[in-house]
């Protein structure tokens, strides 16, 4: 179908114009097409493609981008593709003689943006898979945008190459730069209070379990601990979270794991406890070390060890 008959008025607020001159594979033309809707683009011109047009194998590659493929505008000639438009990015990765501007890739999204809310309509053009663009197409452009890519290895594949300046082109139209589409919980951060409870219970925990040995050295391990977990800034909720397993190690013992179920459900302590009752009735009393006489597993009866 002809360029004319497949014009429609594209909205200046779609940003600039992808144009691909020469494309060779359809794959690629699709994986350019959903490169661009990634980042809100949406006018897609391709100068006689090697394949022609329509392709279904770039409609599969375009991965759901339909309204792309749909709207895509075939021309014969590179002049012809960019004769509307009022300022033209070329691509490049290596250095071209003449008098040109040449931008990187924040720099030229910034300036595509710049020209956008002016009312100016913008183009980027991008070569051939092989070896990229003429100097003469090139000579068409206004200015020329590069990407900071290692001298050894510069080649892009294009869908690479129009994902890069896609991307520039969204963020240069954010607020702020470093902004996201989704953030995380906003924390409120604890209060002193809240975490010298925490460095009390600890203390007293691993206090418990002989943790500061030898004890000359105490204060320098508590000061050393509490060093550690200031630094963190810790928010209310991950204090709960900490206190849960100070709390959990302070409670269950490797004998008894947690998610066997209560220290109040030991099986072990279970017989113990109607020993105790037994004796009671009785009028005996436990022996000298306050355990039954007939704890069971030949221990004291604890789970402690």
């Amino acid at each position: 179908m002809p360029a004319d008959e497949q014009s429609r008025d594209i909205p200046i607020a779609a940003g600039p114009a992808i144009i691909l001159v020469e494309p060779q594979l359809g794959e690629n033309i699709g994986m350019v097409a959903r490169a661009m809707a990634n980042f809100g683009l949406a006018e897609l011109r391709l100068v006689n493609p090697r394949d022609g047009w329509p392709s279904e194998k770039a409609r599969a590659a375009a991965s759901r981008a339909d309204h792309i493929i749909d709207a895509v505008r075939v021309f014969d000639d590179l002049a012809s593709a960019v004769s509307d438009l009022n300022f033209i990015f070329a691509t490049t990765a290596r250095e071209r003689d003449g008098f040109k501007a040449v931008r990187g890739p924040v720099e030229a999204g910034r300036a595509l943006r710049t020209r956008q809310r002016a009312g100016l309509r913008t183009g980027i053009l991008f070569g051939r898979e092989r070896f990229g663009l003429y100097n003469e197409e090139v000579g068409l452009a206004d200015e020329i945008v590069t990407f900071p890519v290692d001298p050894g290895f510069s080649s892009l594949n294009i869908a690479q190459a129009v994902l890069l300046m896609s991307y520039e082109w969204m963020k240069s139209g954010l607020e702020d730069e470093t902004q996201t589409n989704f953030s995380g919980p906003e924390l409120v951060p604890a209060t002193k209070e809240q975490l010298h409870s925490l460095f009390t219970y600890l203390e007293g925990a691993l206090e418990a379990r002989g943790y500061f040995r030898p004890e000359g050295k105490k204060p320098k391990m508590v000061d050393n601990l509490r060093a550690v977990l200031t630094r963190a800034g810790f928010a209310e909720p991950e204090l709960k979270v900490l206190r849960g397993i100070i709390s959990s190690l302070d409670r269950f013992s490797p004998a008894m794991p947690r998610g066997d179920g209560s220290p109040g459900d030991d099986p072990r302590r279970l017989p113990a406890a109607a020993a105790r009752a037994r004796k009671a009735e009785a009028g005996q009393a436990p022996n000298a070390n306050g355990d039954d006489n007939d704890a069971p597993l030949g221990g004291k009866g604890t789970d402690n060890d």
